[in-house]
């Protein structure tokens, strides 16, 4: 079965197209980033307006890369959710539009789902079970995984993503946004024994995360210093430092919780080299997407979505989003 799928969860429009038989066949994606950097994050309406402008090209595009005519696409696959629900709406509206027009079958895919699951685009996908970090500009989970569709949510965070404190300290550090890459750029000149920052939560037992805490720590130590480059940058080393420590940590003891010892990382996150630097010292398998599939893409949606439409989930002809959306309610395949 070849299948198209749309993602259109936050700011960036992926589509791609997936053969079961003969694996990914091409994928485009139209990144946002430079239109919200002015306003310093996303602005929901102009991603849901810029989304309907992508959309149809990009359709387009997969379908002359891939070579084939869209009567040879046999399903739909799109972002149901969670994400900003504008946005959303924009991929399930054309999904099923292009559903019903094609008569093929459709079905919505959990965004985090996607995520979890890009790793098995690669030659050498890790084999289930697995403990899978994701972590994002929405999201920041533990997840025990036996199959598809088969989780268990371990722990999660308590307030900020991950992805989000990164944006939230760049911001106040005066770095432009997106703030993650940024912060891992500068931080590359911050000298390692001039802040010390807390890691959170890791002395109490539990899985779950909290870095809203440590994100006031890093305004605090800003405010009380001279505010120059190499300040910028030590913070910035700091504030890392404690993130991805704190990963780490949380990662060993899902770990020893699980008796488990394969990691899959995946998420917007997952692309920072000093987090993979990091989670190379636990003992056990650590397996990463591939660098252009850690962000939000449509071949993650379109192979999840295969495997959903193949075991014959149907979505039918309804539109449908949902903003906030557990992966523990997912049908098992």
């Amino acid at each position: 079965m070849r299948v198209l799928g749309i993602e259109t969860s936050c700011d960036e429009t992926g589509v791609a197209i997936y053969d079961t038989d003969q694996g990914l066949l091409s994928h485009a994606l139209y990144s946002q980033v430079e239109m919200h950097a002015r306003y310093g994050g996303v602005v929901p309406e102009l991603a849901s307006r810029d989304h309907v402008r992508r959309i149809i090209p990009l359709v387009e595009k997969v379908l002359e890369e891939a070579g084939i005519h869209s009567k040879e696409v046999g399903g739909i696959a799109y972002t149901e959710g969670p994400g900003l629900i504008g946005a959303l709406l924009v991929g399930v509206s054309v999904a099923q539009g292009l559903a019903w027009t094609w008569q093929v079958p459709s079905v919505g895919v959990h965004h985090m789902e996607g995520h979890l699951l890009a790793c098995m685009l690669e030659d050498n996908p890790p084999s289930f079970p697995f403990v899978a970090l994701l972590v994002s500009g929405g999201h920041t989970q533990l997840v025990r995984v036996d199959g598809v569709g088969q989780y268990k949510i371990l722990g999660e965070t308590l307030d900020d993503a991950v992805g989000e404190a990164f944006d939230k300290t760049a911001k106040l550090l005066g770095l432009s946004y997106p703030g993650g890459p940024m912060i891992e750029k500068i931080s590359l000149n911050g000298n390692p024994k001039q802040y010390k920052f807390p890691r959170p939560m890791v002395n109490r037992p539990g899985l779950d995360f909290s870095f809203s805490g440590l994100k006031t720590f890093a305004r605090n130590t800003w405010e009380a210093s001279e505010k120059d480059e190499q300040t910028q940058a030590d913070v910035a080393y700091a504030f890392s430092e404690a993130v991805f420590d704190t990963l780490f940590i949380k990662c060993k003891r899902a770990f020893q919780e699980t008796n488990l010892d394969r990691l899959v990382v995946a998420g917007g996150v997952s692309a920072n080299e000093q987090l993979r630097e990091r989670l190379s010292e636990l003992s056990g398998e650590v397996y990463y997407p591939r660098q252009e599939f850690c962000t939000d893409n449509g071949a993650m949606i379109a192979y999840a979505g295969a495997i959903r439409l193949m075991a014959g989930e149907r979505k039918g002809l309804s539109f449908h989003a949902q903003p906030r959306w557990t992966m523990e309610s997912l049908k098992a395949i």
